[in-house]
C-alpha cells in the first residue's frame, strides 16, 4: 500500500456540544486556506463526548470533503486531552489548534502560516480583550496568571490561548510526553524552539453557550499550576516552617506565662507548645514526602489519557495514546 502524502497543514479542533458552530467554522477555515492556496490539508475534529449532534454535523462535512476527519472519544476526557489526541494523530508539516466556538478567529490562520513559512517554529496567540469583559472573569484571569507565574517553572504570558501553530518537530516533541495531566500552555514555553507571539481580539461566540463553568475554570487553574511545577508542594514546607516558628515563639510566651505569672493553667504550657511544634514538623515532613509521592502517584497508574471510540484517520503506524 502506497503511504499517504503528508499534508502541509493539519487543523486540530476540540469539539464538545458545538453542533451550531461546525459548519460555519469549516466554511471560514476553507475560505482562508483557499486564499493561501493550501490544498493539502486536514481538519481533525475531536468529539469530546458530545451529547448533541456535533458528530453528525462533522460526518456530514466529511461526506462532502474527504479532508475532514474526526476522532470520537468514548466519553468526555477534557479539552487538554482532546488537544493531545489531535496532536498525536495530526500528520501535517505544521499543526494549528483552535476552538470550535469561533472565538479563535480563523482569519488569523493566514498570519500564523506566514510566520511559520518565515521560520517560526511555534506561533502562539495572546488574547486582547477590548470588548466588555465581566469583572469576575477579568480579575480571576489576572489572579490565575499572577499565581501561575510565581509557582510555575516557566512564565506563562497573560492571555495566551490554545490557539497556536506548531511545527512538525515541535509536535513530535510533545507526542513524547506521557504526562497524565498535561497542561499545554505551561509546557510549550519550556520547549524552546523559535517562538513568535501574535495578538488577537476574540470574536463573539457564534452559537451555543460556554462550556467552562466556574468549577471547571477553577479545576483548570489548579491543574495548570500543579501540572507545570512542584512549587505548591514546596510551599507546604515553607508553611510548616512558618508554623514551627510560631510554635517556638508561642512556646517562649507560654514559658514566660508559667514562670513569671500566675495566669497559667496546669499542664497547658507543655501541651500547647508540644502540639504546635509537632504540628509544624509534621507539615514539613508531609511536604517533603508529598514532593516525591505526588510525582510518583500520577505516573504510576499509566492510564491512557483518552480512549477513542471511532475515527476516520488511518496511518501506517499505531496512534500514540
Amino acid at each position: 500500500m502506497k503511504p499517504q502524502q503528508r499534508p502541509e497543514l493539519s487543523l486540530v479542533i476540540p469539539t464538545f456540544n458545538e453542533e451550531g458552530n461546525v459548519q460555519p467554522l469549516y466554511e471560514q477555515i476553507r475560505a482562508v486556506l483557499d486564499q493561501l492556496n493550501i490544498d493539502a490539508f486536514e481538519l481533525i475534529f475531536i468529539d469530546d463526548g458530545s451529547s448533541d449532534a456535533s458528530l453528525q454535523r462533522i460526518a456530514a462535512l466529511r461526506s462532502q470533503d474527504a479532508r475532514v476527519h474526526y476522532l470520537q472519544f468514548s466519553r468526555n476526557f477534557g479539552h487538554q486531552n482532546a488537544l493531545k489526541a489531535g496532536l498525536d494523530h495530526a500528520r501535517g508539516a505544521a499543526v494549528i489548534s483552535l476552538d470550535a466556538d469561533l472565538q479563535h478567529p480563523p482569519a488569523l490562520i493566514a498570519d500564523m502560516v506566514q510566520l511559520w513559512r518565515n521560520g517560526a517554529e511555534i506561533v502562539y496567540t495572546r488574547r486582547q480583550d477590548k470588548q466588555n469583559v465581566g469583572f469576575f472573569k477579568k480579575i480571576s484571569a489576572k489572579a490565575f496568571y499572577w499565581l501561575a507565574n510565581r509557582l510555575s517553572e516557566a512564565p506563562i504570558e497573560e492571555g495566551t490561548a490554545d490557539f497556536r501553530l506548531l511545527d512538525r518537530k515541535v509536535v513530535s516533541a510533545i507526542k513524547s510526553f506521557k504526562e497524565s495531566h498535561l497542561f499545554l500552555r505551561g509546557l510549550i514555553p519550556t520547549l524552546g524552539f523559535k517562538q513568535v507571539a501574535l495578538d488577537y481580539e476574540p470574536a463573539a461566540r457564534f452559537s451555543g453557550q460556554s462550556k467552562y463553568s466556574l468549577s471547571k475554570m477553577f479545576h483548570f487553574a489548579i491543574n495548570g499550576i500543579t501540572s507545570s511545577s512542584a512549587k505548591p508542594l514546596y510551599f507546604s514546607i515553607y508553611l510548616g516552617l512558618f508554623f514551627a516558628f510560631l510554635a517556638f515563639v508561642y512556646g517562649c510566651y507560654a514559658i514566660y506565662i508559667a514562670v513569671f505569672t500566675n495566669a497559667a493553667i496546669t499542664g497547658w504550657t507543655s501541651l500547647i507548645a508540644s502540639v504546635l511544634f509537632i504540628g509544624g514538623i509534621q507539615m514539613i515532613l508531609i511536604g517533603i514526602v508529598g514532593i516525591y509521592l505526588g510525582k510518583l502517584f500520577v505516573q504510576s497508574k499509566q492510564r491512557p489519557t483518552y480512549i477513542i471510540k471511532t475515527e476516520t484517520l488511518t496511518s501506517a503506524t499505531p496512534h500514540e495514546v
